[in-house]
C-alpha cells in the first residue's frame, strides 16, 4: 500500500502489454425516483464497484414516508457520491432524511454549487415549517437539527471545476433551470455518464442557457418532462401572460400567481415589474410577493450576479436588476387588504398548502379573480385538477365543496426543456445509450417513439438505445473499457510495435495506471524504495565443505571466497545469497535481500543443510500423564478456539469433542484425535489448521529433541540420569474414557521409540498453567529440567514443527543433555495461514 492509495502491481519484472480481452463490465442505472413519474428525482449509477447518487428529493403530491425515494431499493453504505443538481425540492428535500436516518456511508462526499448550497439551506427549513403545520408530527421527515447535521458535510464547486472522488471524476455544466442548476459529468474507468437533472436550453430574462458538453458521454440521463410538446416563443408567451393579468385587474378582480418560492418567481417579478413601468394606469394596483424565504434569498441573487445573462449584468451596472419598483413583500395575512384589485405570487405552486391554497379557496368563487398556472403541475396536485375544469373543488380544511368560478389559464414559463431542446441537445452530444427520466409514463412513452423514429430508424448514422425504465427497475449496460497506461521513460524513442516488452513498475491508483523505471519512482511519484536484508542462522552436521559441494550440485555453481571480517570461507548463490559458517562451525548463516528468487533460493540452501544432518537413534522412553494434566489442556484449547472462532461448546456423551457454529456452519472438533467435522470444506479447514497451531503450543517440542544439532545425540548423557520405564496399562478403554492413554509412545524416529522424562512432563504441566493464566515459575533441575525460568509458553514452543499426530498423545522427550553452546535450531516446516 502507497501514499495516495496507489498500489504497486509488478516490480522490476518483464510485463507483456498485449489488447485488453475477455467479457465487459456492466454499469447499472437504477432510479429511486423520477422513474416515469415526474417529482423526487434520485438516480444512481453503479460501475466497477463504484456508487454514484444523482439528486435527492421528495414527490410534491405526496407527504412523509411516502414522498421519499425508494431507498430500500439499495445499500446507501455502499454509496460514494452525491451529486445534487438544484435547490428545488423535489431535488433536494430527501438529503437530509438520507444522511440522517439511513445507514448512508459515512465517508460519502455531497457536492452541489454555490449557489444551491446557499440556498438549499433556507429552503429546507421552510420546508420543515410548512411540514409541520400541514402534517402530524409522524409524517416529519426530519428536523432543523438535521438539516443544520447536512450542511457540514455539504462541499461546493464551480461550474467546469474537476474533481476526483475515489477514483470517480467529476464535473459541472451550466444547466439553465434556475440559478446555481447544473449538469453533472462523471467518468469511472473511462466511461463518461451525463446526467442533465432539470436543464434549459431557452436563455429567458436572467438565465443563460444550458451548455453543450464537449466530451461525448456513454450514457445520457435525460428529462422528459414535456416529452413531444414544444414550448411557445418566449415573447408570445410573455405577451399572454402580462394581458391575461391585465384583464382580471383592470376588471376589479385579483390574480393569484402559485409559484415555487425560487427560481420562475423571480422571472416573473421580472416581467411584471417592467410591464407595470410601461403601463402607468396599472401602477395603483399592487403587486405583492407572498414570501419571506424569497426576500431572505434575494441577497443570493444579487450575490451571484456572474452566474446570470448578459442582460442582467447589464442592468446591474446601472443597478440592481432585483430591487423591484412596483413589487413589495407581503409579510403576512394581517396585514393584507383585501378590499381592491392586486396581483400575488405565494408558495406553493402546485396548490397543495400554504398561502397559495388558502388565497385560491378564498377567491375562487368570484367570477372577476383568475387563477394563471406559470409552471409544470403534477399528477395528484390541486393546480392539475383545475386544469381539467372542473365545477368545483374541496376545501382542505373540511372538505367542503366550493364553486369554481374564477378564470384559470396554464402559461407556462418552466425552464424545461422541450422536445426541441433535447433533441437538438442529443444531437449536439452525440450519446451511445439514452435513459429518460422525470416524466410522466405517457409522456415518456411518447418521446421515447419520437427519438426512435428520428434516430434509429434510417440505416445510416449512429444507433443510440433509449431506456424508459420505472422506479427500481435497474438498466444494464456493458462496456468493454479499455485499461490505458501512461509511460514515463519505460519506451523506446522509436514507435512501440505490438506485442514489446517493457520492464517497469506498474503503478495502479484507483483506475489510473502508470508505468516508470525503478529508479525514476522518486522523481515522478511520492513512493520510496526500502530494501530488506534477511538473515537466517540453520544447524549443520557436516562440513562447510560438504554443504559447498551440495549446494554446487543443486544450482550448477557458486562464487566463493573468504570474509575480511571474519576470515572464514563464505559462497554466493544467484543474486547476492551468501552462505558462510559462524559460531563454531556447527551452524551457518544464510544472508540475502529479499525477493522473489532470492527468497526461494534461500529456502533450498536452508532445506539443503536439514536433509545433511544425520538422525540419531534415541531410546524409548514413556510416562503417564495425569488426569488432571489432560483437563487442564482440554480448557486450553477451548479457551484458544474460543478467542478465534467464538463461543465453544462441550459434546455431551463426549468429553473429547467440542461443538462451535462458524458462518452459520456447525463444526465438531475432537480435541483427542485432531479430526474436524464440518460439511463446508473451507471452514473444516480452517479450523483444522487452528487447531494444529494450538496443539504445537500447548504440546511444543522442546529444543533437546530436535534432530538437526548434536544436543539430540544419547552419547551425550551423562550416566548417572535416570529412565523411567512405564509399562502399557492393561486397560485398553482409557483413552475412551477422557484419561491419557499410556504405554508405547506414538512418535518414532527411524522406528526407534522415544521415551519420556517425568520431569519434563512437570514442565509441560507449569506451561498450561501459564496459559490458563496463572503465575509459572518453571525452575532448572539438574536432572534435564528446563534451562531458563519464567519463559513465555511462546519462547518455550521456539523451533515447534506442527506434527499430524493426536492433539493430546504422549509428547516425546529425553533426558537433557549437557549444555552445548550452539544457536537455537530453526524448523522450516512452518505451517502456513489458514485461507482468510
Amino acid at each position: 500500500a502507497l501514499a495516495g492509495g496507489a498500489v504497486i502491481d509488478r516490480m522490476a519484472e518483464p510485463v507483456k502489454v498485449y489488447p485488453p480481452g475477455g467479457g465487459g463490465d456492466i454499469l447499472e442505472v437504477i432510479p429511486l425516483g423520477a422513474g416515469s413519474e415526474v417529482g423526487r428525482s434520485c438516480c444512481l449509477v453503479k460501475y466497477r464497484g463504484k456508487s454514484v447518487l444523482f439528486d435527492c428529493g421528495v414527490h410534491p403530491a405526496y407527504s412523509g414516508l411516502a414522498s421519499l425515494p425508494f431507498f430500500d431499493a439499495i445499500d446507501a453504505d455502499e454509496i460514494d457520491l452525491a451529486l445534487i443538481t438544484h435547490f428545488h425540492l423535489d431535488h433536494c428535500a430527501g438529503l437530509p432524511y438520507l444522511l440522517e436516518r439511513t445507514n448512508f456511508n459515512p465517508k460519502a462526499r455531497i457536492f452541489m454549487t454555490h449557489p444551491t448550497k446557499a440556498i438549499y439551506k433556507a429552503l429546507l427549513s421552510d420546508f420543515v415549517r410548512v411540514s409541520s403545520h400541514s402534517t402530524s408530527s409522524e409524517e416529519n421527515l426530519y428536523n432543523e437539527q438535521d438539516i443544520l447535521k447536512t450542511m457540514e458535510r455539504i462541499e461546493s464547486l464551480d461550474y467546469h471545476q474537476e474533481m476526483t472522488v475515489n477514483g470517480i471524476r467529476f464535473w459541472a455544466y451550466n444547466a439553465g433551470h434556475v440559478l446555481g442548476a447544473a449538469m453533472f459529468m462523471i467518468e469511472i474507468a473511462g466511461v463518461r455518464v451525463l446526467y442533465t437533472g432539470d436543464f434549459s436550453r431557452q436563455e429567458d430574462r436572467h438565465l443563460k442557457e444550458a451548455e453543450i458538453p464537449p466530451y461525448k458521454p456513454d450514457v445520457l440521463i435525460v428529462e422528459s418532462t414535456y416529452g413531444v410538446q414544444v414550448h411557445e416563443p418566449r415573447k408570445i408567451r410573455e405577451s399572454r401572460f402580462t394581458q391575461k393579468v391585465a384583464q382580471a385587474v383592470r376588471r376589479g378582480g385579483r390574480v393569484l400567481l402559485p409559484v415555487f418560492a425560487l427560481g420562475r418567481a423571480q422571472e416573473l417579478l421580472l416581467i411584471l415589474d417592467e410591464f407595470w413601468e410601461a403601463h402607468p394606469d396599472l401602477q395603483e394596483v399592487p403587486i405583492y410577493y407572498a414570501s419571506m424565504l424569497a426576500k431572505r434569498c434575494m441577497t443570493v441573487y444579487q450575490t451571484y450576479i456572474n452566474m446570470m445573462n448578459d442582460n442582467v449584468k447589464k442592468r446591474y451596472d446601472v443597478s440592481n436588476p432585483f430591487a423591484f419598483k412596483y413589487v413589495s413583500n407581503l409579510r403576512g395575512m394581517d396585514q393584507f387588504d383585501d378590499s381592491q384589485p392586486c396581483v400575488i405570487m405565494a408558495s406553493p405552486g402546485m396548490l397543495q398548502s400554504g398561502l397559495s391554497r388558502e388565497l385560491f379557496e378564498r377567491w375562487c368563487t368570484d367570477k372577476r379573480n383568475a387563477c394563471i398556472i406559470p409552471g409544470y403541475c403534477v399528477d395528484g396536485t390541486l393546480a392539475k385538477h383545475i386544469l381539467t375544469e372542473p365545477t368545483s373543488i374541496s376545501r382542505a380544511s373540511d372538505g367542503k365543496e366550493l364553486p369554481l368560478r374564477c378564470s384559470v389559464d396554464y402559461i407556462t414559463f418552466s425552464a424545461h426543456s422541450d422536445f426541441l431542446q433535447t433533441s437538438q441537445f442529443i444531437d449536439q452530444a452525440k450519446p451511445t445509450n439514452i435513459v429518460l427520466v422525470h416524466g410522466e409514463s405517457n409522456e415518456m412513452g411518447r418521446l421515447r417513439l419520437a427519438l426512435e423514429d428520428r434516430y434509429n430508424k434510417g440505416s445510416e448514422g449512429h444507433k443510440i438505445k433509449i431506456f424508459t425504465p420505472k422506479n427500481t427497475q435497474a438498466v444494464q449496460l456493458e462496456f468493454h473499457g479499455e485499461r490505458i497506461g501512461k509511460a514515463i521513460g519505460v519506451l523506446p524513442k522509436r514507435k512501440p510495435e505490438n506485442g514489446l516488452e517493457i520492464s517497469s513498475v506498474i503503478i495502479r491508483q484507483d483506475f489510473n495506471h502508470t508505468l516508470v523505471k525503478q529508479e525514476d519512482l522518486s522523481t515522478y511519484t511520492n513512493i520510496k524504495i526500502s530494501k530488506i536484508s534477511q538473515k537466517l542462522v540453520v544447524p549443520i552436521r557436516r562440513s562447510f565443505t560438504t554443504l559447498t559441494g551440495e549446494v554446487v550440485r543443486t544450482f550448477g555453481g557458486v562464487e566463493t571466497g573468504v570474509s575480511k571480517e571474519s576470515s572464514r570461507p563464505y559462497f554466493t548463490v544467484g543474486r547476492g545469497v551468501s552462505v558462510e559458517p559462524v559460531g563454531d562451525g556447527l551452524s551457518v548463516a544464510i544472508k540475502w535481500l529479499a525477493g522473489y528468487k532470492a527468497d526461494m533460493i534461500a529456502d533450498s540452501i536452508a532445506s539443503i543443510c536439514i536433509s545433511m544432518n544425520d538422525l540419531v537413534e534415541k531410546d524409548p522412553v514413556t510416562f503417564e500423564l495425569d488426569d488432571d494434566y489432560y483437563k487442564r489442556s482440554l480448557e486450553v484449547s477451548r479457551k484458544m478456539l474460543a478467542s478465534r472462532f467464538g463461543t465453544v461448546l462441550g459434546v455431551e456423551g463426549d468429553k473429547n469433542k467440542s461443538r462451535l457454529v462458524l458462518d452459520l456452519v456447525e463444526v465438531v472438533v475432537d480435541h483427542h484425535s485432531g479430526e474436524v467435522e464440518c460439511e463446508d470444506e473451507l471452514i473444516r479447514e480452517r479450523v483444522r489448521m487452528a487447531l494444529r497451531r494450538i496443539q504445537a503450543a500447548v504440546f511444543p517440542i522442546p529444543d533437546y529433541y530436535c534432530d538437526c544439532c548434536a544436543c539430540s545425540t544419547m552419547d551425550n548423557t551423562e550416566p548417572d540420569q535416570k529412565k523411567v520405564k512405564v509399562e502399557e496399562p492393561a486397560d485398553k478403554d482409557a483413552k475412551s474414557e477422557g484419561k491419557r492413554p499410556t504405554g508405547p509412545p506414538v512418535d518414532s524416529v527411524d522406528g526407534v521409540k522415544v521415551k519420556q522424562d517425568e520431569e519434563k512432563v512437570q514442565a509441560k504441566t507449569e506451561i498450561l498453567d501459564y496459559a490458563l493464566g496463572t503465575e509459572a515459575s518453571i525452575q532448572g533441575s539438574s536432572e534435564g529440567g528446563l534451562q531458563e525460568a519464567g519463559m513465555k509458553v511462546g519462547e518455550l514452543g521456539q523451533g515447534l514443527q506442527a506434527k499430524d499426530e493426536p492433539l493430546l498423545d504422549t509428547l516425546p522427550v529425553k533426558e537433557e543433555p549437557k549444555p552445548v553452546d550452539t544457536p537455537t535450531p530453526v524448523d522450516m516446516d512452518v505451517v502456513k495461514d489458514e485461507p482468510a
